[in-house]
């Protein structure tokens, strides 16, 4: 509501409303997500898993969070070619980010198969 109002007297500010109200619900959020992180943890010790493919998990969601508040500043600035570029960014440092998990996979696959 504030952004249609603040649209019509003051658009310049419009962005900077966004960003303050994407950074406050990230806070909002944000005692949610470390209780997902917390249940993962657990659920990881207790089933023997190894706990370095949970905190890659946790860091591709975190930059998948990151790119997404990113493209939306982006295209709310009305800059959709920066938000492309900061999208596909995004996607590369996920697959970046994967490696290890991708490569435990075909590991295990290679000692399965005979």
């Amino acid at each position: 509501m504030v952004i249609v109002i603040l649209k019509q007297y003051r658009p310049e500010f419009v962005v900077y409303v966004s960003i303050i109200s994407g950074i406050i619900i990230f806070f909002m959020i944000f005692d949610k997500f470390r209780d997902i992180i917390n249940l993962l943890y657990n659920l990881s010790n207790k089933v023997g898993a190894n706990s370095e493919f949970i905190v890659i998990l946790i860091k591709i969601t975190g930059i998948a969070i990151l790119t997404e508040f990113a493209v939306s500043i982006c295209k709310d600035c009305g800059e959709s070619a920066i938000a492309s570029k900061i999208d596909l960014g995004g996607k590369v440092l996920i697959i970046g980010a994967s490696v290890p998990i991708v490569s435990a996979l075909l590991e295990t696959l290679i000692a399965i198969l005979p």
